[in-house]
């Protein structure tokens, strides 16, 4: 666009309402609101690759979405672009909606808009140019700000109000959209609509299974408003291998207004595998757990009840986990979950009793096995089919010391974490071994073996000395 040329705006359509109108008092606004999220959270981490962050007034919903933006002060210097999805709640139509300006207004100011990616997204089936889905939108628009206090001008906008699509459809578009570091992504929603607060807590209390599950397609706008490019993301992010993560859920009721109608809403990091991470302090928990899990089940013969209320969110997040026993270097079990479907502090203390009393390689751990014992918990990112030509293909293919897998053929199925390449460290070993441990021949190939991949974060601790100053059957659950 040339220096000269008159530039066309879209103004802000609920400043003042949804968020204050004065620029003064709603830069004090977002930035308390940050603090305050940014104080409720482990961290520092790496910045996510996208968000899910909610829409509503600030006064109800900003404390959630403030939970999301927090995240991205790490990245603030290195995105240079937000590509912004939003559903739509004034204008019906099928497809995506692109806005003609060249600037979406906010009392913080302008935010350019990528007018050279938008235009060359005018060729893709279901992208139209669409100003009255926009005028009046705020799924979009209550983002700006947070954006701009976290990010500064220099970032450039690609909003998209999104239509009546299917999630392919959405994940064909975000995948031309992905970018590199320099793209951010954020998808707009609300969860349940007026329901009562313990109904609205149940409906979305699944809904925020699906969503960390990646269940795609399991719900619809009755569970979240911005369904539509939620369930997209997921399918997009589902072929890659992301791990979700649960940084705040909560309702209107809990937020400022009455319980009895409420607006539920939740906000989640979505992060390649590689890089996602838990706090030092959230792994320093889980491990605690998982000893303590063991003790109450060494001094009482039962396993504990875990209080998800007493962990964070980030913990509360369904995951899917293993735990390793070790003693004086050997393995002495090793359980876990390949499928998330439990939050991940009830996985991991799960998990811990199942590898110290139900591995069948093992007779039950004593306490003084447990006395010296060291533990190690894998997170595990969602695996993702795994396409190959061949057997040769396959094996070039792998990444020594990062690749898990899952075999399946002739109707068994066997995994080997990543840690397993420390004894098979190549690619023909690895790969036989876990043959052999599915049931089947070192040697065995067919036209039906499917291979799924997925890594791993691994984090070890010996066996707090702390829990045998007193009855380990007395230890309560860590908070």
């Amino acid at each position: 666009m040339s220096p000269d040329a008159p530039v066309s705006m879209r103004q802000p359509a609920v400043a003042g309402r949804f968020y204050p109108g004065d620029g003064a008092e709603l830069a004090r606004v977002v930035d308390a609101l940050l603090k305050d999220a940014a104080g409720r959270h482990a961290g520092p981490l790496p910045a996510p690759k996208a968000l899910i962050a909610p829409h509503a007034g600030y006064m109800y919903s900003g404390a959630v979405a403030a939970s999301a933006y927090q995240r991205l002060h790490p990245a603030a210097g290195s995105i240079r672009r937000v590509v912004l999805l939003g559903p739509a709640h004034r204008v019906a139509f099928q497809g995506f909606a692109l806005p003609s300006v060249d600037v979406f207004q906010t009392p913080l100011g302008p935010v350019r808009l990528d007018r050279e990616t938008m235009d060359a997204l005018g060729d893709v089936p279901g992208v139209i140019t669409h100003d009255a889905a926009h005028a009046q939108e705020h799924s979009l628009e209550v983002h700006l700000p947070f954006l701009q206090r976290v990010l500064g001008a220099e970032f450039t906008l690609v909003p998209i109000v999104v239509g009546d699509t299917t999630p392919d459809q959405v994940a064909d578009l975000l995948a031309q959209l992905w970018g590199g570091a320099e793209t951010l992504v954020i998808i707009s929603t609300d969860l349940s609509h007026y329901h009562d607060h313990a109904t609205a807590r149940r409906i979305d209390g699944e809904t925020v299974t699906r969503i960390e599950r990646q269940a795609v397609g399991s719900f619809g706008p009755g569970e979240a408003c911005g369904s539509r490019p939620v369930n997209g993301i997921l399918q997009h992010v589902s072929r890659l291998g992301y791990r979700v993560t649960q940084l705040d859920v909560r309702n209107s009721g809990d937020t400022a207004g009455p319980k009895d109608r409420v607006v539920g809403y939740g906000a989640w990091a979505l992060e390649p595998s590689e890089t996602a991470q838990l706090a030092e302090a959230h792994r320093r928990l889980l491990l605690t757990t998982a000893a303590r899990a063991i003790a109450i089940r060494l001094s009482r013969n039962k396993r504990p009840e875990i209080s998800l209320e007493t962990f964070p969110n980030e913990l509360r997040s369904v995951a899917a986990s293993f735990v390793t026993i070790e003693r004086k270097g050997r393995l002495r079990g090793c359980i876990g979950s390949l499928q998330a479907h439990r939050p991940l502090a009830a996985d991991v203390a799960w998990n811990a009793v199942s590898a110290g009393f139900e591995d069948p390689r093992f007779q039950a751990l004593t306490v003084p096995e447990f006395r010296d014992a060291e533990l190690e918990i894998s997170v595990l990112s969602t695996p993702a089919p795994f396409a190959f030509a061949d057997e040769d293909d396959l094996k070039a293919r792998l990444r020594p010391g990062r690749d898990g897998l899952i075999l399946q053929s002739a109707g068994k199925r066997g995994t080997f974490l990543p840690k397993v390449w420390e004894g098979l460290p190549t690619a023909e070993a690895f790969l036989n071994g876990l043959k052999v441990k599915a049931g089947l021949p070192r040697d065995h190939w067919a036209d039906d073996v499917k291979i799924w991949r997925y890594t791993t974060e691994s984090f070890r601790a010996p066996v707090p000395e702390e829990l045998f100053r007193t009855d380990p059957g007395e230890a309560k659950q860590a908070s």
